[in-house]
């Protein structure tokens, strides 16, 4: 489990005065990545136009390009709204396999100052239950402190 407090101070110090978007989004997903080993893919997937996302900055091995809100678990974060945790990626129906090695994943729901959806952030795990609650909440939090002063 990573150290959140030292993790959330590290993005603060990192991302303090700046507001574009992909420049956060590239910061966020280099260290929440190399912030613990459960972390095999971590990156963030843009709305670029209703209903649909595209790769945006990441790190770790190719990742799909586009998904529609319809798929996988990126998908079903971004058309609810809601955190999404799945130990078992074989049992969440109609899951995208970008990476064969995928076995758990969060994804998280990204919201900019003016309460739009800008993009999801996903963490896959070459293990299966790698995820908590605790991971989704302090994750989340890190997310909002980010993003929610960029609009």
């Amino acid at each position: 489990m990573p150290d959140y407090p030292a993790l959330a101070a590290r993005v603060r110090a990192l991302t303090e005065g700046e507001d574009d978007v992909v420049a956060l989004m590239a910061t966020v997903a280099c260290e929440v990545h190399h912030a613990d080993e459960r972390f095999d893919w971590t990156g963030f997937y843009r709305v670029v136009a209703p209903d649909l996302l595209k790769i945006g900055p990441y790190q770790g091995g190719h990742g799909c390009l586009v998904i529609p809100f319809s798929r996988g678990v990126c998908g079903a974060a971004a058309r609810t709204g809601v955190a999404q945790i799945v130990n078992d990626v074989e049992a969440f129906p109609g899951h995208i396999a970008c990476a064969a090695s995928t076995r758990s994943e969060l994804v998280l729901p990204v919201i900019d100052a003016a309460g739009g959806l800008i993009g999801v952030f996903d963490i896959d795990s070459d293990r299966r239950d790698a995820f908590t609650p605790e991971d989704a909440r302090e994750l989340a939090a890190i997310l909002a402190e980010t993003f929610g002063r960029a609009a």
